[in-house]
């Protein structure tokens, strides 16, 4: 049974940073991607980005790259988005999630954190 659990929302100023982990477990990842997802209020979720386990490729969503960095820990199993330079338009819930490469669906998903950023 995987299990994806994240922690590290909170509420920040604009300007401000903060750093969200997801722990996995219950499964071997290294064939697995891990992504983040967020859904604000109203809005459909969307993906943030993503980490290919093996590797470390990853991808990122337009309107965080140069602001937002994810990377994984082996040892941990552990995947982390260090999100920097917030705005107000970032608040959303957070979702970790996992799939195997080989698949398109990510079929796995954490409880999600909400992040909040003021103005």
């Amino acid at each position: 049974q995987v299990q994806l659990v994240e922690s590290g929302g909170g509420l920040v100023q604009a300007g401000g940073s903060l750093r969200l982990s997801c722990a996995a477990s219950g499964r071997t990842f290294s064939s697995y991607a891990m992504a983040w997802f967020r859904q604000a209020p109203g809005k459909e979720r969307e993906i943030v980005a993503s980490i290919i386990w093996s590797g470390g490729t990853t991808y990122y969503a337009n309107s965080v790259k140069g602001r937002f960095t994810m990377s994984r820990d082996n040892a941990k199993n552990t995947v982390y988005l260090q999100m920097n330079s917030l705005k107000p338009e970032d608040t959303a819930v957070y979702y970790c999630a996992a799939r195997r490469v080989v698949t398109a669906v990510y079929d796995y998903w954490g409880q999600g954190t909400q992040v909040t950023v003021s103005s």
